[in-house]
């Protein structure tokens, strides 16, 4: 394999492709890596064509305020890939704009191959025979995902969480003094920070003599919290620290987390937790049309129980929260029953070999794909 075309709309689905990008580099001494991601990605040797912090938009109307952008940068890349070929495409989670790319480069001999499934098991299950359609390969990340697709003509395979080993060496940052300690993770998003920072702020005022502490996952973000906090003095003013998420989350006591990646990463560093989520009005009444779940955090739906309580929309009450989190800011029955909850959801998203059974995936699922395609022609 000589060069790879990576697409990671998101700083999850960056992070997460950084992984296996390590692991090709590994095998494929001299690899060539371009496409859309972040840091981590650059960080493995990727030249990034458009960064996450200008994909990772979320909720219709702000995806409809950039359509113009996006359709720009998804007719250039098509016609640079149809050009100049890569050996794969490496589709990582957005599914919206991936599985469009995927169904575009039909009939182009690349293959291509989705790591991280879109959530058909909650809406959007009439994307399964698109998939079909346009993927070489799907590599899952949950175990209860393959089984949607039987009877699919589709590689389906699960190959673990990524989370699970990247958090196993994950150390408590030493930033943090005596006391309770309490993380807000508002997200990476600015849709997030503007509509999530400040209720839990508002929380955190309501809980005596804690310390707050808040990563952030980008200067966009940082800017953003900065000028809220000048906008509303009276709030606790917390320690904005940049990066090192899962290092401050491991260290607290509890955190309040906006409902996404980072709750499933927070359960992993076993820290007990609040799953908040809000969104657009519109977004919110379209997603109770069609979301057929019944919880909205991954923690709980693994679990299948709810094992972090989840505010949503109108639930954001910081009265309401910090009522329900003050005793996991404790010694207390209810942190424990968290805690050992949280365990639970890490022992079912395990596998033996981690990074190097994706990327084993990633080159048979390959290999199947340049096979078909010479039988073909």
């Amino acid at each position: 394999m000589n060069r790879v075309v990576i697409i990671a709309g998101e700083t999850s689905g960056d992070e997460h492709a950084a992984r296996i990008l390590r692991a090709l580099n590994g095998r494929f001494p001299g690899l060539q890596a371009e496409g859309f991601g972040g840091p981590a990605l650059q960080a493995q040797g990727m030249t990034c064509r458009e960064e996450v912090h200008d994909l990772a938009v979320m909720g219709i109307w702000e995806v409809l305020k950039r359509y113009g952008y996006f359709k720009r940068i998804f007719r250039e890349l098509v016609g640079d890939l149809k050009v100049n070929p890569p050996d794969l495409v490496l589709l990582v989670d957005y599914p919206g704009f991936n599985l469009r790319l995927a169904d575009a480069l039909q009939g182009s001999g690349i293959p291509v191959i989705q790591y991280i499934c879109p959530q058909v098991w909650a809406w959007k299950a009439n994307r399964i025979p698109k998939m079909e359609r346009v993927l070489d390969g799907l590599i899952c990340i949950f175990p209860f995902e393959p089984k949607i697709f039987e009877g699919v003509n589709l590689d389906v395979r699960y190959c673990g969480h990524p989370m699970v080993e990247e958090a196993r060496p994950v150390t408590a940052d030493k930033g943090w003094g005596e006391g309770r300690k309490l993380a807000l993770v508002p997200g990476s998003r600015i849709q997030e920070i503007d509509r999530l920072f400040l209720p839990m702020l508002q929380t955190a005022a309501l809980l005596d003599d804690v310390q707050i502490r808040v990563p952030v996952a980008n200067a966009a973000c940082r800017q953003r919290m900065e000028e809220l906090l000048l906008q509303y003095p009276d709030l606790p003013s917390p320690e904005l620290v940049d990066g090192g998420m899962r290092e401050l989350v491991k260290g607290a006591d509890a955190a309040l987390v906006t409902s996404g990646t980072a709750t499933l990463e927070t359960a992993l560093l076993g820290t007990p937790m609040l799953i908040v989520y809000k969104t657009s009005p519109l977004t919110y009444s379209v997603g109770k049309r069609v979301v057929k779940v019944p919880f909205l955090g991954m923690v709980n739906l693994i679990a299948d129980r709810e094992v972090c309580p989840e505010f949503i929309q109108h639930e954001v009450v910081p009265e309401t929260m910090a009522k329900a989190l003050a005793p996991l800011l404790e010694d207390s029955l209810e942190r424990g029953i968290m805690i050992a909850g949280l365990e639970e959801v890490g022992e079912h998203l395990r596998s033996d070999r981690g990074g190097e059974e994706v990327v084993d995936a990633l080159l048979d699922m390959c290999n199947t794909s340049v096979g078909k395609i010479a039988t073909e022609k």
